[in-house]
C-alpha cells in the first residue's frame, strides 16, 4: 500500500492557496451614480473618465447590475504590458463589461485593483477587446503602436487609445463579433439570414472586413484557400458558413470554423501584395446588377434604423455621402485633434457613412478605381438622384489576405463526430520549445494539440501532427510553458504540450469523500511507511518511473525490471476523483494564474508553481540536459524533476541540490542507497513530500535555541565524523544495509544509453563554474557527481584531473559497475577517451605559446568559457561550438583571426564590451585569468578614442567619458549642480536683485582670490534704495537743502535706471523657472536715504520737476533683464508666458521687456499666435517694440513668412500703395524695420534690400508725418539693410541694377535725392510743410545708417575700393563738412571691412588718424583746434572699437594693453577737457570702454572692473543716463553670464553688437531719436557659451584640471599649443584643432576638433560641463595645488624606501578613493590581531597599486598572498589559487622573453611576484626533500601531493 500512495504523491504537484474571485468591474459599478448619470446621458453621449480609486463616478448612464442581468456581464484579463516600469512586478489588467459600462482596471499581487479607464456609451455593448493599431511615424519608416481598447455597439465602435485620443467609427453592417490582429481589428458581419434573398448563387456578400485605424474606411479582407481551390483566385470571404473563433498577433494567424462541413482551418493573415490591389477587385464577374438592386436593402438589414420605407436612416433626407479618391499609402493625418474626430461622429449624419460605406462595398465589386482614405464628407447640398450615386462610387481596395495554411481533413466516417465548433482556441508551448495550437472541442470533450513550427526565414509557419487529449476543458500556462486541463471527473492535471506531467492538488477544493472507517487507517498507515528520512528520497526516486504509467501521454516512460505496474490507485479512485466533481471550468489565465468556475457559480482563482529554481547550479544543470538530449528524453527528464520539485512540501533550498543529483543518478541507473556519497546527502535534510507536507511553516526569526538543537543534532554528530561529500571508511562495517554484492547500474535506466554525453556536458559546465568567482563553490558539489561517472566510464584522465583540483573530495575507492559493451555503445566515447577539456591548463598552453586543440563549450549556457578562452589566445582563436543532432554530438570550428598585435588591446576592449562583458564580470573572473584583461583595460584607460561607446568606457573604468556619453544623450542630467542648484544667500534682500541664481561654485574657481562677482553684484543692484549724503551748508535753508537733495537723487537715478541693461548681461541664461511659479523680477527701486539721518526721500514730493515717463524705458530694460536670466534650455510653454502676464498696468512697460528677452533666449516660439495677436492688439507701444523685435530674434535668418507678415503691417512701405494707412507709433516702426533685418539675416533679400534702401533716405511727409526722430528710423533701415546684404559684398546677386554702395555712399556723403520709384513715389509725392531740405540729402539723418549698411555688407572682405571711401578727408577744408562723430563711424566701418589688417598695437590705431594731424602743424594755417581735438578723439575711439570687435572675446592681451592705454590717455584729458569738450571725451572714453570689455568679455578682468567702478560712482555734472548705461553694459560684457559666456566675431555676432553698441548714447531715459533704446540688448545675440568647466566624476563637483589647448596655423601663427587652468574660457572653436586634459592629476582625454566640433560645442551649450576623473594617488589641485601631498612626491623624495616613507594612517592626504581609504583603515593600521609583518605587506600592497595607478589591482595582491599563505601552513583544500598563481606567472615569463631588456608590459611590475613564487618553490621542496613541514591534519598530505604536481609542471593528465 505504501508503494500506491508514494506513486500518487510523486505524480502530485499542490497549487497555491485558494482565493475567491469576483471581477472587480462589477464591484465598482455597484457604487456608480445612477440617478446623476441618467440626467447626464442627453448632455454627454460618449465620454471618458480617467479615476483616480476604485469608487470614482462614472459620467454616462448604467443602470443596476441585477441577478438577471448578471448573465449579460463579461470580462476578460490580461497581463499588464504598460503603466509601469520594468523593475516593478507585474500586473494584471480586466477589462469589465456590463449594460453600457466598460472598465479597464488595473491591479497586481502587491497593489489592490484601481480603475484605470471607465467608459460609458449611449447603447449596449456588445463587445469590448483591447486592440492596438499601427499608427505610421513621421520621420522613421517603422510604424508606432497605439494601444487602445474598442467598444462595439450596434451601430459604430468606439475607440480610446491610452494616449488620449478618441474615435468614433460609425459601422456600416451589424457585426457580429470583433477580432483583435496585429494589423487592427476584424469585423464579422452578421449574417441576418436574409442574404440568400438578396442575391443569386455565387453572388454573395463579404462576411469579414478589417479596420486598420479609426480613421481608415471599413474593407473587405480577401482570402487565399488552398487545396481544391488552388486553381482559383483570391477572392472575398463570402462564406456564410465560415466563422472565426481566433485570432493571434504573434505570429499573425486565424483560426476558422466551418459550420457545414464540420473542419476547423488555420489562415495566415498578412497584408494584401500588390499585384491584388493592382487588379482591383477580386470578384469581376459580377453582374452590374446586382449593384443596383441591392444597393439599399444591404442598408436597411444590416442597419439598426432601416425600418424606413426607403432604408435611409431617420433624419438623413436625401443626403448623399460622397468621397474623392485618395492614395493608397498608409499615411494617418496626425493634425486631426480628438475633438474634430468626435465632432465628426457626432454630427447630425452620424448613420450616413453605414449608406455610403456599404454602397461602396457592393461598388467595389465591379469598379477597379483606386480607393479612397478615411471617413468620407456629408454633403448637404448634394440633390443628385440615386441612379446617379452608382457610376460616383469607387471600390474600396482590400488592406488584408487571409492565406490558408491547413485544416482537419476528415473520413467518411467520422464527418458526424468531428462536426462541433471549438469552444476555446489557444496557444501553447512545452519546455522544450516545441509550440502547438489547441483546439478544445467541448462537446467530444477533447482538446486537439497541433504542432507548428517556423521556417527557416520565419515567413511561413509549417503544421505536423495533431495529438489529442481527454479534456473537458483547458487555458494555457505562458509563464511555465505548460496548460491546465480539466477532466472529466474533475482532476485538474498539467501538461506541458502532448506529455501529461501531473495532477495538480488544490487545497481546500478537493476534499476525500469517503468515510473514515475502512480506508483511513490504510492511508495513515502508507504515511507512515515512507516517513523515514533517510529512505524516503530514494523510495521516491526509484517510483519515478512508474510516474509515466498514469499519464495518458503518447509518450511511453522507460520502465525498471523490478517496478509492479499498477492501473488504478486507491487515491485515483478515492481521493482524487470525487463523486461530484466540483469543478465546471477554467477560465482566464494570467501568467501562472488561472480563475476556476465551480458548480455552485463561484468562483476561485489559484496559482500553479513556477518553474523558478533556487539553486543556479541545478538550474545550469537542467539547461545543459535539455541542450545534450534528444526532445523526448529531455521532456521526461524535466516533468520528472517538476514533479519531483513542486511536490507538496518540496525541497529546501539547500536540499535542492542534494534532490537533484538523487534524481539524477536515480535516472541514469544507479541505487542512490548503497552509494556512500549519495547516502550522505540524506542527511541533508528529509526529502520526503509527505512529511515536508505535514510540517509548520518556519519562522523568518532564530534563537539561540535553534544552534543548540544543530549542535546537538545527528547530522551535526554524522558531519564532525566525516565529510559529507569526501572520503570515507569503506569498511563492510559502515553500514549494515550495504551487502558484498557488487554496484550495478541500471543499463534499461531512461537516462543510461546517454551517461556518456550528459557526463560530458556537465564536464564543461564544470568547467564553466571554475571560471566565475560567485559561482565556484558549486563546482566542488559538482565534481563529486562527475567522479563517480568518470570512474565508471573509466576515464582515469579525468579522475585524475578532478583529484588535482580537489584532493581531499575525490573517493577512489568505490566503484560501479557497466559492462563494457554498453559503455562502447555510448556516443561522445571516442571524445571522451580524449584529453580532458581543462580550461585553465588550455589557458597556460597559450601563454607558452604551444598550440592548443580548439577548447569546446555549450552556447548559450557556457558563454564565460567562449569568452575567455577567446580572450586568451590573444593573437589566434578558435573554439569548438557543440552542437546536438539526432545522431548525437557534432562539433564545428568557427575561428576568429587577430591580423596583428598592434591596437590588440584596443581591439580585445571593444570586443569585449561589444559582447556585454562588464566591469562586475571582471570582478568575478579569477585573478589569474582576469589579468591579461586587466592589462588591456589599463592601457585603453590611457589612451582612450573619443569615438568609443558607453559600454566600452564603464568597460575601462573611464566614468568620465562614461558620464559625458550620458549627459550627450539626455536632455539635462539631474545629478549635476551646477544650473540646478541655486546659491543658499543668508540676506532677503540680496535674492530680490535678480543675481542670486549665478553659480557660486563655478565663480569660486574662476576668481578664488578675491570678491569681484560680490562687487559686481554691489554695482549692478537697482532693487535697493541708494544713500544720498549731501552737507547742508549754512546759508542754504532747509527748503532748499531739500531740493538739493532731491536733485541729488535724481542725479542718482540716472545711475539706477541705467543698470538694469549691464544687469541682463551679466546674470545671461542663469536661472531656470518653475513652470508653476512666475519669473521674479527684480524692482527698479528710485528712492533714496539721507544720511545722517536716514530719512526717506522720493522723486514724487512735487520739489522739483521730474521728466514724465521717465521710467518707462528703464522698467522695459528691467523686464528684458530678468527675462535674460532664463536659459535657453528651460521649459518654457506658451502657458508660463501668458501666466506671467501682470494684472497692473504699470508693470505692462516690464512684461514687454520680457517678451523680448523670451525671443532673444529663443523662447518665444512656444508663445501661441492667438497669444500675440491679443498682445498686438492691445496697441500698447512698448509691449508691441519687444513683441516684434522678439520673435524676430527668435527667427533669425529663416525668412518666416508669418514673421514677415507680422513685420509688414508695422511698415508702411512694405504695404501696398492702396492699403489703409495705420498709425503706427514711431518706435514701433524702427522695431519692425530691424526685424525685417534679424528675420531675413544674411539671406540677401532683393525685394527686402530695395526697400530698406530706399527707407534710409525716407523724406519727411505733409502734416508732420515722418518728422520726429527721423535719425532712428534711418539707422534702423541701415543696420536692417546691413543684416539682410551681411557679409556678401560685392556678391549681391540679382541687385547690380540697385547700386546699393553708390546710393549707400550718396547718402553718406550727401548730394541730389533721387527719384523716388515704384510703390513708394505716391507715398513720397507730397514734400513736408515743416521740414525744408530741397532736393538734397540730409547727411545728418542718413549717414550713420548708410555708413554702417556699408561696413556689414563688405565686412570681412578686405574691398579697398570701398574702404578707401570711408577715409577720413586729407584736408582741413574737407574736415570742417563732417561731423566728429561721423568719424568714429567712418573709421569703424572702414576697418571692420579691412578685418585682416586690424592689428592689437597703439601704431595701428595712430595709423588711422590722418597725417594732417599728426606732427607740427603750420601756425600760419587756420587751423581750428577743437575740430581737429575732437576728429583725432572720434577717430581713435572708432579704431579701438574695431579693434574690440575684431579680438571680442578673445582675452587678447596685446589687444587689451593697447585699448588700456588708450583708455588712461583719454581719462588723463579728462582732466582738462576744455578744447575737447566733456561729451566728446566722455563718448570717446566710453567706447574704448566697451571695446576693452568685448576683448575680456566673460573674463572679469580686474582693470576694466577698476575703470567701470571708477565711472560707476561718476554722478556730478555731465554724466548723463547714456553714459552710465554704456559703462554697465561694459560692466555687464565683462562678467558675461557670470563668466560663462563670452562674445563671437561671426559675422552675425558682429552685426548685433553693432546694432547694440551704437555709439550714440540717450541723453535721458525717454531718449530714442538716434537709436532706439530695446537695441541695446541685441549683443546677447552675439553671446556664445565657451566656458569649459572640469567636473570630478565621483564627487560631482567642479574642479580645476589643466587643459592643453592647440591652436591651428594661420597667416598669423604656426600651429601653438598653451596650457590653461580649467575652468576656463576656450577661444573660438574654429581656432583649435585639439583640446586635451592633461596629466598628471587627472586621467587624459582629448577633443580633436579637426574631424568635427559639434562634440565640443554641445558639451559647452550645456554649462560646459567636461567630466574628468583623478587619478588613484591624486589630490585634486584646489587641495594640493602644488603636488605636494601627492603620492608620487613622496616616491621621488625617497626613491629606495617608499615603503617606509609611506604611511598609511595618512593615506587620505593623497587620495580621495573611498575603497583605499578603508583600506588603509582596516588592514594597513596597527592592530591587536594584525600581525607586523601582515600589517607591512599590506602596505606595500597599496602602495604599489597607488603608486602604478592601478587600485583595482589590489584584490589581485591580496589573492595571491592569501594564495601563499594557505599553501605554507597547509591550509589549502583545493589546488585552485595556485591555478592561478601559476598563469600570472607564466604571463610574467612570457612578457620578460618578450621585452626581456625593457621594462616588462604587465601590471604586476615589483618584485613582489618573484618573491610570492619563490615561497611556493620553497614550500613545495620542503616537502619532497621530507624536511620540516608545517603540522598539518593528515588529509592535507593529499593536497601537498596535489600542489606539488601542479607546480611542477606535470599538469598533463595520466602522466602519474
Amino acid at each position: 500500500m505504501s508503494e500506491v500512495v508514494y506513486e500518487e504523491t510523486a505524480t502530485m504537484i499542490a497549487a497555491g492557496e485558494l482565493q475567491s474571485f469576483v471581477p472587480f468591474g462589477r464591484e465598482h459599478c455597484r457604487n456608480h451614480p445612477n440617478a446623476f448619470n441618467l440626467q447626464l446621458r442627453e448632455l454627454q453621449p460618449a465620454s471618458e473618465l480617467w479615476a483616480s480609486d476604485a469608487a470614482a463616478g462614472l459620467v454616462g448612464s448604467l443602470q443596476e447590475v441585477s441577478l438577471q442581468e448578471r448573465e449579460r456581464e463579461c470580462w476578460q484579463l490580461r497581463k499588464g504590458c504598460m503603466g509601469v516600469k520594468e523593475e516593478c512586478v507585474e500586473f494584471e489588467e480586466e477589462l469589465y463589461v456590463a449594460g453600457n459600462v466598460v472598465v479597464w482596471s488595473q491591479g497586481s499581487r502587491t497593489q489592490a485593483s484601481s480603475v484605470y479607464k471607465a467608459f460609458t456609451v449611449d447603447s449596449p455593448v456588445q463587445q469590448a477587446l483591447w486592440c492596438n493599431f499601427n499608427v505610421p511615424h513621421s520621420k522613421k519608416k517603422e510604424e508606432d503602436v497605439e494601444q487602445s481598447v474598442c467598444i462595439v455597439q450596434s451601430s459604430c465602435v468606439n475607440v480610446h487609445s491610452v494616449t488620449g485620443k478618441d474615435f468614433i467609427s460609425p459601422l456600416p453592417f451589424q457585426v457580429s463579433k470583433a477580432w483583435a490582429t496585429k494589423f487592427g481589428l476584424l469585423l464579422e458581419r452578421k449574417n441576418e439570414g436574409n442574404d440568400a434573398h438578396l442575391v443569386s448563387p455565387g453572388e454573395l456578400l463579404p462576411t469579414v472586413f478589417s479596420m486598420l485605424h479609426p480613421l481608415d474606411e471599413i474593407a473587405p479582407v480577401v482570402c487565399k484557400p488552398t487545396g481544391m481551390f488552388e486553381g482559383s483566385s483570391v477572392q472575398y470571404v463570402c462564406d456564410t458558413s465560415m466563422k472565426i473563433v481566433f485570432t493571434c498577433c504573434k505570429p499573425s494567424i486565424v483560426v476558422s470554423y466551418d459550420t457545414v462541413q464540420g473542419i476547423h482551418s488555420v489562415w495566415t493573415l498578412r497584408n494584401v501584395t500588390n499585384d491584388v490591389k493592382a487588379a482591383g477587385t477580386p470578384l469581376g464577374g459580377m453582374a452590374s446588377g446586382f449593384l443596383t438592386s441591392h444597393l439599399r436593402n444591404i442598408s436597411r438589414l444590416d442597419s439598426p434604423a432601416g425600418s424606413g420605407p426607403t432604408g435611409i436612416y431617420p433624419g438623413m433626407g436625401t443626403r448623399i455621402m460622397t468621397s474623392s479618391p485618395g492614395s493608397l499609402s498608409k499615411t494617418h493625418s496626425q493634425n486631426i485633434s480628438n475633438m474634430a474626430a468626435l465632432s465628426r461622429a457626432h454630427s447630425p449624419g452620424l448613420a450616413a457613412p453605414s449608406y455610403s460605406s456599404a454602397a461602396r462595398f457592393n461598388a467595389s465589386f465591379h469598379s477597379s478605381s483606386s480607393r479612397g482614405h478615411h471617413d468620407v464628407i456629408p454633403s448637404p447640398n448634394n440633390t443628385v438622384t440615386d441612379s446617379i450615386l452608382v457610376p460616383e462610387m469607387e471600390p474600396i481596395i482590400p488592406d488584408l489576405c487571409m492565406e490558408q495554411l491547413w485544416s482537419e481533413t476528415l473520413t467518411a466516417g467520422s464527418r458526424r463526430e468531428m462536426s462541433s465548433q471549438a469552444s476555446k482556441v489557444f496557444l501553447t508551448s512545452d519546455v522544450c520549445e516545441n509550440r502547438y495550437l489547441c483546439f478544445l472541442v467541448e462537446s467530444h470533450q477533447q482538446l486537439r494539440l497541433l504542432k507548428f513550427v517556423e521556417s527557416n526565414d520565419t515567413s511561413q509557419l509549417i503544421f505536423t501532427s495533431v495529438k489529442t487529449i481527454a479534456a473537458k476543458d483547458a487555458e494555457p500556462l505562458p509563464t511555465i510553458d505548460a496548460m491546465l486541463v480539466l477532466e472529466a471527473c474533475g482532476n485538474l492535471v498539467l501538461y506541458t504540450g502532448v506529455t501529461r506531467v501531473s495532477k495538480v492538488f488544490v487545497p481546500g477544493l478537493l476534499s476525500p469523500p469517503f468515510g473514515l472507517t475502512n480506508h483511513l487507517p490504510h492511508l495513515s498507515l502508507a504515511v507512515e511507511n515512507v516517513s523515514t528520512p533517510t529512505k524516503a528520497g530514494s523510495i521516491l526516486l526509484h517510483r519515478l518511473d512508474e510516474v509515466s504509467d498514469v499519464m495518458p501521454s503518447p509518450v511511453t516512460g522507460v520502465k525498471g525490471h523490478h517496478i509492479k505496474h499498477n492501473e488504478s490507485t486507491f487515491l485515483e479512485d478515492y481521493a482524487f476523483q470525487p463523486a461530484a466533481p466540483s469543478i465546471q471550468s477554467i477560465r482566464d489565465p494570467v501568467s501562472n494564474r488561472v480563475t476556476l468556475k465551480k458548480t455552485s457559480k463561484n468562483m476561485v482563482f489559484i496559482t500553479i508553481s513556477v518553474f523558478l529554481l533556487r539553486s543556479v547550479l541545478v538550474r545550469k544543470c537542467l539547461q545543459a540536459i535539455r541542450f545534450i538530449l534528444p526532445k523526448d528524453a529531455a521532456m521526461k527528464v524535466l516533468v520528472k524533476w517538476y514533479n519531483i520539485y513542486n511536490a507538496p512540501g518540496g525541497p529546501s533550498a539547500h536540499a535542492e541540490w542534494n534532490l537533484f543529483v538523487t534524481c539524477l543518478m536515480t535516472l541514469m541507473g544507479y541505487n542512490t542507497e548503497r552509494l556512500t556519497w549519495t547516502r550522505n546527502l540524506h542527511f541533508e535534510g528529509p526529502l520526503s513530500p509527505v512529511i515536508a507536507a505535514k510540517k509548520a511553516r518556519p519562522s523568518d526569526g532564530g534563537s539561540d535555541e535553534d544552534w543548540e538543537s544543530l549542535l546537538g543534532s545527528h547530522y551535526h554528530r554524522h558531519i564532525n565524523s566525516q565529510s559529507t561529500c569526501g572520503p570515507v571508511n569503506n569498511s563492510k562495517t559502515c553500514n549494515p544495509l550495504i551487502n558484498d554484492s557488487p554496484l550495478l547500474v541500471d543499463s534499461s535506466a531512461l537516462l543510461f544509453p546517454h551517461i556518456a554525453a550528459l557526463f560530458y556536458v556537465l564536464h564543461l559546465l564544470y568547467q564553466e563554474l571554475q571560471l566565475d568567482e560567485l559561482q565556484r563553490a558549486k563546482a566542488s558539489s559538482l565534481v563529486c557527481l562527475l567522479q563517480q561517472l568518470a570512474r565508471d566510464l573509466h576515464l582515469e584522465k579525468y579522475v585524475d584531473l578532478y583529484w588535482r583540483d580537489y584532493p581531499l573530495l575525490i573517493d577512489v575507492t568505490e566503484n560501479c559497475f557497466i559492462e563494457q559493451a554498453l559503455i562502447d555503445q555510448m556516443p561522445c566515447l571516442s571524445i571522451l577517451r580524449a584529453e580532458p577539456p581543462c580550461v585553465f591548463s588550455w589557458l597556460s598552453g597559450c601563454l607558452r605559446s604551444e598550440e592548443n586543440l580548439p577548447f569546446p563549450y555549450l552556447p548559450g549556457i557556457c558563454q564565460r568559457t567562449r569568452l575567455l578562452v577567446l580572450v586568451g589566445s590573444m593573437d589566434w582563436i578558435c573554439i569548438m561550438c557543440w552542437n546536438v543532432s539526432h545522431c548525437g554530438l557534432h562539433s564545428r570550428q568557427s575561428s576568429v583571426v587577430k591580423s596583428s598585435t598592434e591596437g590588440l588591446a584596443e581591439q580585445l576592449v571593444v570586443w569585449l564590451a561589444s559582447q556585454g562583458f562588464t566591469l562586475k564580470d571582471l570582478e568575478s573572473v579569477p585573478f589569474g585569468v582576469a589579468l591579461p584583461i586587466r592589462e588591456a583595460v589599463y592601457r585603453c584607460r590611457e589612451q582612450p578614442s573619443a569615438d568609443w561607446s558607453e559600454e566600452v568606457c564603464v568597460l575601462i573604468g573611464r566614468q568620465d567619458l562614461t558620464k559625458q556619453a550620458h549627459k550627450m544623450t539626455l536632455a539635462k542630467s539631474k545629478t549635476v549642480s551646477l544650473s540646478l542648484e541655486p546659491p543658499v544667500t543668508t540676506e532677503a534682500d540680496e535674492e530680490e536683485d535678480g543675481m542670486s541664481d549665478i553659480i557660486q561654485e563655478v565663480t569660486g574657481l574662476i576668481w578664488s582670490q578675491d570678491l569681484r562677482v560680490e562687487e559686481v553684484r554691489r554695482l549692478l543692484q537697482s532693487s535697493r534704495h541708494v544713500r544720498v549724503n549731501v552737507a547742508q551748508l549754512p546759508e542754504v535753508s532747509d527748503h532748499e537743502y531739500i531740493e538739493v537733495k532731491e536733485n541729488k537723487l535724481l542725479q542718482l537715478c540716472q545711475r539706477t535706471m541705467a543698470l538694469p541693461v549691464g544687469r541682463g548681461f551679466f546674470t545671461l541664461f542663469s536661472y531656470h523657472p518653475v513652470p508653476t511659479e512666475p519669473l521674479p523680477v527684480p524692482k527698479l527701486n528710485l528712492t533714496g536715504r539721507a544720511l545722517p539721518k536716514n530719512t526717506m526721500l522720493d522723486l514724487n514730493s512735487g520739489n522739483i520737476d521730474v521728466p514724465p515717463n521717465m521710467t518707462s524705458w528703464p522698467s522695459f530694460h528691467n523686464g528684458v533683464a530678468a527675462g535674460l536670466k532664463i536659459a535657453p534650455a528651460s521649459q518654457v510653454d506658451s502657458a508660463w508666458i501668458a501666466y506671467n502676464k501682470p494684472k497692473s498696468p504699470e508693470l505692462a512697460n516690464e512684461y514687454a521687456g520680457f517678451l523680448m528677452a523670451l525671443g532673444l533666449n529663443g523662447h518665444l516660439t512656444k508663445l501661441a499666435t492667438l497669444n500675440i495677436h491679443d498682445y498686438l492688439t492691445k496697441g500698447h507701444e512698448m509691449t508691441s517694440i519687444g513683441l516684434l523685435l522678439g520673435v524676430s530674434s527668435a527667427k533669425l535668418g529663416t525668412m518666416d513668412m508669418s514673421i514677415t507678415r507680422l513685420l509688414s503691417i508695422h511698415i508702411p512701405a512694405l504695404l501696398p500703395p492702396t492699403s489703409t494707412e495705420l498709425d503706427v507709433p514711431h518706435n514701433v516702426q524702427v522695431a519692425a524695420v530691424i526685424g525685417i533685418g534679424l528675420v531675413y539675416q544674411g539671406t540677401g533679400h532683393r525685394h527686402n534690400a530695395e526697400v530698406l534702401l530706399s527707407e534710409i533716405g525716407r523724406p519727411p511727409g505733409p502734416e508732420m508725418e515722418y518728422c520726429t526722430d527721423r535719425e532712428s528710423y534711418s539707422l534702423a533701415a541701415g543696420l536692417a539693410l546691413g543684416m539682410v546684404c551681411l557679409g556678401h559684398g560685392s556678391n549681391l546677386i540679382g541687385m547690380t541694377d540697385l547700386n546699393v554702395p553708390e546710393q549707400l555712399y550718396q547718402y553718406m556723403v550727401g548730394g541730389h535725392r533721387r527719384a523716388q520709384t515704384g510703390a513708394n513715389r505716391e507715398r513720397h509725392k507730397s514734400p513736408s510743410y515743416q521740414i525744408k531740405e530741397g532736393d538734397t540729402i540730409n547727411v545728418d539723418v542718413t549717414c550713420p545708417g548708410a555708413t554702417l549698411a556699408l561696413a556689414m555688407i563688405y565686412l570681412k572682405t578686405n574691398n579697398r575700393s570701398i574702404a578707401d571711401w570711408l577715409k577720413p578727408p586729407d584736408t582741413w577744408f574737407l574736415l570742417d563738412f563732417i561731423k566728429p562723430e561721423f568719424l568714429l563711424l567712418r573709421t569703424l566701418a572702414r576697418c571692420i571691412i579691412m578685418w585682416d589688417d586690424i592689428l592689437p598695437n597703439t601704431e595701428w590705431v595712430d595709423s588711422n588718424i590722418p597725417q594732417i594731424m599728426r606732427g607740427n602743424f603750420d601756425p600760419s594755417q587756420d587751423i581750428n583746434e577743437d575740430t581737429m581735438m575732437q576728429a583725432q578723439v572720434y577717430i581713435a575711439a572708432g579704431a579701438c572699437m574695431a579693434l574690440g570687435l575684431r579680438f571680442a572675446g578673445s582675452a587678447n592681451s596685446d589687444a587689451f594693453e593697447c585699448l588700456y592705454v588708450f583708455a588712461r590717455n583719454f581719462e588723463k584729458t579728462m582732466s582738462f577737457p576744455n578744447q575737447t569738450g566733456f561729451y566728446n571725451l566722455q563718448t570717446g572714453l566710453s567706447m574704448i570702454l566697451l571695446a576693452m570689455s568685448m576683448v575680456m568679455a566673460g573674463t572679469g578682468n580686474l582693470k576694466v572692473l577698476q575703470l567701470c567702478r571708477f565711472f560707476h560712482k561718476q554722478t556730478g555734472g555731465d554724466m548723463n543716463y547714456g553714459f552710465h548705461m554704456a559703462h554697465h553694459m561694459a560692466l555687464g560684457l565683462l562678467f558675461l553670464g557670470g563668466g560663462r559666456y563670452t562674445l563671437s566675431t561671426s559675422n552675425s555676432a558682429i552685426a548685433a553688437l553693432l546694432c547694440a553698441l551704437y555709439p550714440h548714447f540717450p541723453a535721458h531715459s525717454t531718449d530714442n531719436r538716434y537709436h532706439l533704446q530695446a537695441l541695446r540688448h541685441l549683443a546677447v545675440l552675439a553671446a556664445e557659451p565657451r566656458l569649459l568647466v572640469p567636473v570630478d566624476v565621483d564627487s560631482l563637483k567642479p574642479c580645476y584640471a589643466l587643459l592643453e589647448i592647440t591652436y591651428k596655423a594661420t597667416k598669423w601663427y604656426d600651429e601653438t599649443t598653451v596650457d590653461l587652468m580649467a575652468p576656463a574660457m576656450l577661444p573660438e572653436l574654429h581656432l583649435l584643432k585639439k583640446v586635451k586634459v592633461k596629466g598628471p592629476r587627472y586621467w587624459e582625454l582629448t577633443v580633436d576638433l579637426s574631424k568635427e566640433t559639434q562634440h565640443l560645442t554641445d558639451i559647452l551649450s550645456r554649462d560646459g560641463v567636461l567630466y574628468v576623473k583623478l587619478r588613484a594617488g591624486q589630490l585634486p589641485y584646489k587641495e594640493d595645488p602644488q603636488g605636494w601631498k601627492s603620492l608620487l612626491a613622496t616616491t621621488v623624495n625617497h626613491r629606495h624606501s617608499g615603503v617606509k616613507a609611506f604611511k598609511p594612517e595618512a593615506i587620505s592626504t593623497f587620495t580621495s578613493e573611498p575603497t583605499l581609504i578603508s583600506f588603509a583603515e582596516l588592514f594597513c593600521k596597527k592592530t591587536e590581531g594584525m600581525k607586523h609583518d601582515i600589517q607591512v605587506l599590506f602596505s606595500a600592497m597599496l602602495y604599489e597599486c597607488v603608486t602604478q595607478e592601478c587600485p583595482e589591482m589590489l584584490p589581485t595582491y591580496i589573492a595571491i598572498e592569501q594564495a601563499v599563505r594557505a599553501l605554507r601552513q597547509g591550509d589549502l583544500v583545493q589546488t585552485f589559487s595556485l591555478w592561478q598563481l601559476r598563469l600570472v606567472v607564466e604571463l610574467w615569463d612570457s612578457r620578460m622573453q618578450r621585452a626581456p631588456s625593457d621594462r616588462p608590459d604587465t601590471l604586476l611590475t615589483s618584485e613582489f611576484l618573484p618573491v610570492m613564487k619563490n615561497a611556493v618553490d620553497v614550500t613545495l621542496d620542503s616537502w619532497l626533500r621530507g624536511g620540516k613541514v608545517p603540522e598539518v591534519p593528515v588529509f592535507s598530505q593529499r593536497v601537498q601531493l596535489g600542489t606539488t604536481v601542479l607546480q611542477h609542471g606535470l599538469i598533463r593528465t595520466g602522466t602519474l
